[in-house]
């Protein structure tokens, strides 16, 4: 899904809010980001619809870890937002399938090392783009300082496809037909402060430590972390969602729901349930 840059900014102010606007160059044990994480652009290619897939690389220090979009209760969400973005109507992130980690007794989801962001931007001229912006990130050894870095670049009109681009893409989750499993289903209990939701969905083994995690479409809606149990063939996970300003039950769209079943040998993502 394409992001329009006012929702961009919007998804930044609410990261800034959170973290107390997290300084530009943390220290973490006597070391500033600059020490443990780059971030560059790989300029990419022009694709059939229009669009430009150009990649981020975020590039970690031995042993570091960065954040998934969901990053659990022990992370911080990745956030791209851009200052100069004339030519550009939106932009969407790509996230290849990520690893969960447990320190400290918390779970958080994510990437050792290095990873490739595949970044798709709508764009509204033709001819080369340049683009200025900000990455806002945590990264983490045995404890978390949030990052915020420069992300500039130009977009090129070209077709060639970049090697590290294309991989990354390959790795995404997959679909429910690709891995085949079954349509979620999705019950909802009214509770105090929203609701209660227990997904469950027939789903072949994704490998060990299997891990159920689900979003809402709307980034101002709370969700917990879900408790997951494979039952057979069946994975269940219970989760809270809370919505914002007043918490109390309310209308739910299951279509808004995404589903990620992360596992040791892959992960699956599924778009909404059913009742």
């Amino acid at each position: 899904m394409i992001q329009t840059t006012r929702s961009i900014i919007a998804a930044l102010a609410a990261f800034a809010a959170l973290l107390g606007a997290p300084p530009a160059l943390a220290q973490f044990e006597g070391r500033s980001a600059a020490d443990v994480v780059e971030v560059s652009l790989l300029p990419g290619w022009r694709m059939q619809n229009g669009n430009h897939m150009a990649g981020v690389r975020i590039s970690l220090a031995p042993g570091w870890k960065t954040y998934w979009r969901a990053p659990g209760e022990g992370g911080v969400p990745t956030i791209i937002t851009l200052t100069e973005a004339s030519g550009i109507d939106g932009m969407a992130i790509h996230w290849p399938s990520p690893d969960v980690f447990y320190v400290n007794g918390m779970r958080s989801i994510g990437y050792r090392d290095e990873v490739i962001l595949p970044v798709e931007f709508a764009l509204s001229q033709q001819g080369e783009v340049s683009i200025a912006g900000e990455i806002d990130l945590g990264v983490c050894l045995d404890v978390c300082m949030p990052v915020t870095l420069d992300l500039v670049g130009l977009l090129p009109p070209v077709t060639d496809r970049v090697h590290e681009i294309g991989l990354a893409l390959s790795d995404r989750p997959l679909t429910a037909t690709e891995a085949g499993a079954g349509r979620a289903t999705c019950a909802v209990q009214p509770i105090a402060d929203g609701l209660r939701v227990t997904v469950s969905v027939d789903m072949p083994t994704t490998g060990s430590d299997e891990t159920l995690v689900l979003e809402h479409r709307n980034p101002g809606i709370w969700v917990s972390e879900a408790t997951t149990r494979r039952e057979g063939a069946t994975i269940r996970a219970v989760a809270d969602v809370i919505p914002p300003g007043r918490p109390g039950p309310f209308p739910l769209s299951r279509s808004d729901l995404r589903i990620t079943v992360i596992g040791s040998r892959m992960a699956v993502e599924l778009d909404g349930c059913t009742g």
